[in-house]
């Protein structure tokens, strides 16, 4: 026997055994109250969350902000919340925006087990405000709160926005020194209404 059919010979006796691909994972952790959890972990990433019935409460709630409430220049894309102090149709260029205190922000649904809210943005210059403003609120209806990220998948219509991106908490890194520091390339705090009057 040559060393060439020696060869193929050991290769044919060692074939790979064949074994039935595993079902695909299509479940995740659910919660008992998903708006509880949603709560507790994002405080545990340095945000924080109010669950409130209408946007009159949370505009209450945002008015005790003490970063709203100092803020002088301020925007919002919920109406019915907080104010807008300058005009914001008339910024083309993103980098204007650099000075933005505090903005409030529409959220699409939140995820309980990793604290993060799903945001989407038509407009480039609207999307920026996620990440150039100093302090950020994001606004989710409480109807739209689930357990994990298989249940939000299952509801966001991926490809229907130009813009989508998961935010838990406000901006952080740690890996400086092992050092955790808040605010090192976005907002420095991160607070999330979740309204009940919002369908």
């Amino acid at each position: 026997m040559s060393s060439r059919d020696e060869i193929l010979s050991r290769v044919r006796r060692h074939q790979r055994q064949d074994f039935p691909s595993p079902a695909p994972f299509t479940e995740g952790i659910t919660f008992a109250d998903p708006h509880a959890h949603f709560a507790e972990v994002l405080g545990t990433v340095g945000g924080r969350c109010e669950r409130v019935a209408t946007l009159g409460d949370a505009s209450r709630l945002l008015e005790g902000i003490e970063t709203y409430s100092n803020a002088e220049k301020t925007c919002t894309l919920m109406e019915g919340l907080g104010a807008t102090t300058f005009d914001l149709g008339s910024i083309s260029d993103p980098h204007e925006l650099k000075d933005v205190d505090y903005a409030i922000l529409p959220g699409q649904w939140a995820v309980a087990e990793n604290g993060a809210v799903w945001v989407t943005a038509e407009d480039p210059i609207h999307r920026i405000l996620h990440f150039i403003t100093q302090h950020l609120s994001l606004v989710v209806p409480s109807g739209h709160v689930v357990s994990n990220l298989h249940e939000a998948y299952e509801r966001i219509a991926i490809g229907q926005s130009a813009f989508g991106s998961w935010i838990s908490g406000p901006s952080k890194t740690a890996d400086i020194e092992q050092s955790l520091v808040i605010g090192a390339h976005g907002a420095r705090s991160l607070t999330v209404f979740l309204v009940d009057e919002l369908r």
